[in-house]
């Protein structure tokens, strides 16, 4: 679907995208489509490695090494705070299983996480004690002062979505952050929901553990996630996965020393993801290269067109409406049609969203077009 009204800018960086050609795609924040680029640079290492094996081994390291300096500076962070991981969940528990606990401690958390960051923290209670506290949103949201009141001398961790899953509201990660560094508590963010679609910063926000994979908003491949980890933090971290390549000299194998590694790579305890790394560094280079603080202008601009345009029809939104408590979701239900029926009604016209909870949750990137947010209103029915 072409959208010839909309600026040059947003056309030429559409056509990245050769899913345009068929669908309406807005489940970003589901799986997202991968564009020219990721495609031919994970195409790339595959016909290395297909037809010369590992001799060009060494193009695959300077390409990770690449990819962990691109990815310190979308968060800015430094290169030693940066580790791969397979995804968001593994990051996350490598902040849940290295922490030294306490029996009576407790960690804070809201009661509408994705369950990569629940999980992990539940287990704590059997092995040593520690509580979960799961703070309840109130009218789609998650108040700072609910956060505040959790929290007592015996928590030791605050863990938070950047962005729920699940109504699409955006915390306030820098007031709660501070709210972090005032209890000297570790902060834990799940960002996947949030980053390569608004900014991130880890140093402002005050913010000791992040993880996200790329196969949401950052527009890259399954199975190559960034863990970021404060350096001020690394060595409070027990690590609990160590491998060979978790050490210094990994490559001398039979000289075993179990000396870690002095900076985040001490958490990556084997062999990369490099196909994955590849699509990875290409996805966060086109965004730097569009810039994060236009891809959230340009996102938020569409889903208030998409707000306006539901209300106006009479469906009920749930994501909250200011721009500052949203970023790419909009979630919205009808009394009248269930969710899976406006999700089929949608997927029938090549519209692909997603169902979570009592609505139907919409997730457009940059790339997709004012005209693309009218199709899927024309096809919603008055409900």
């Amino acid at each position: 679907m072409s959208s010839t009204s909309e600026p040059k800018i947003w056309q030429k960086w559409r056509s990245e995208f050769p899913v345009t050609e068929t669908y309406v795609y807005m489940n970003h924040a589901g799986v997202a489509p991968l564009s020219r680029r990721v495609r031919d640079a994970m195409v790339g290492f595959i016909d290395d490695a297909t037809f010369h094996g590992a001799v060009y081994a060494d193009d695959w390291a300077e390409t990770a090494e690449a990819c962990r300096l691109a990815a310190a500076q979308l968060i800015n962070a430094d290169a030693t705070e940066i580790a791969f991981m397979k995804n968001t969940t593994q990051g996350i528990l490598i902040a849940a299983n290295g922490i030294d606990w306490q029996a009576g401690e407790n960690v804070v958390t809201t009661a509408v996480e994705f369950p990569a960051n629940v999980y992990p923290w539940w287990r704590l209670k059997e092995r040593y004690g520690v509580d979960t506290r799961m703070v309840p949103e109130r009218g789609g949201r998650i108040c700072i002062e609910d956060i505040a009141s959790a929290i007592d001398e015996r928590t030791r961790v605050l863990t938070i979505s950047h962005v729920e899953f699940a109504s699409g509201f955006r915390n306030d990660i820098a007031a709660l952050g501070q709210l972090c560094r005032e209890r000297d508590i570790w902060f834990v963010v799940d960002a996947i929901q949030g980053l390569g679609v608004v900014e991130v910063d880890v140093k402002a926000c005050n913010i000791d553990i992040l993880a996200a994979d790329g196969h949401k908003w950052l527009l890259a491949p399954e199975g190559a996630a960034i863990f970021y980890c404060a350096d001020e933090k690394r060595d409070q971290l027990i690590n609990t996965n160590i491998g060979w390549a978790s050490v210094v000299n990994p490559r001398d194998f039979l000289n075993y020393d179990l000396t870690q590694k002095p900076d985040a790579t001490r958490f990556e305890e084997g062999s990369y993801n490099s196909v994955g790394l590849y699509g990875l560094k290409a996805a966060i280079d086109l965004l730097q290269d569009i810039g994060i603080r236009s891809i959230e202008t340009r996102v938020l601009e569409l889903t208030a067109q998409l707000i306006a345009g539901l209300e106006a029809k009479g469906y009920r939104v749930i994501t909250p409406k200011r721009d500052t408590e949203r970023a790419g979701i909009v979630i919205f239900g009808s009394e009248q049609y269930t969710p899976t029926e406006l999700y089929e009604m949608l997927y029938a016209e090549n519209i692909i969203t997603a169902e979570r909870g009592s609505g139907v949750r919409v997730s457009p990137h940059f790339y997709n077009t004012a005209s693309e947010i009218d199709r899927l209103l024309q096809v919603l029915p008055e409900p």
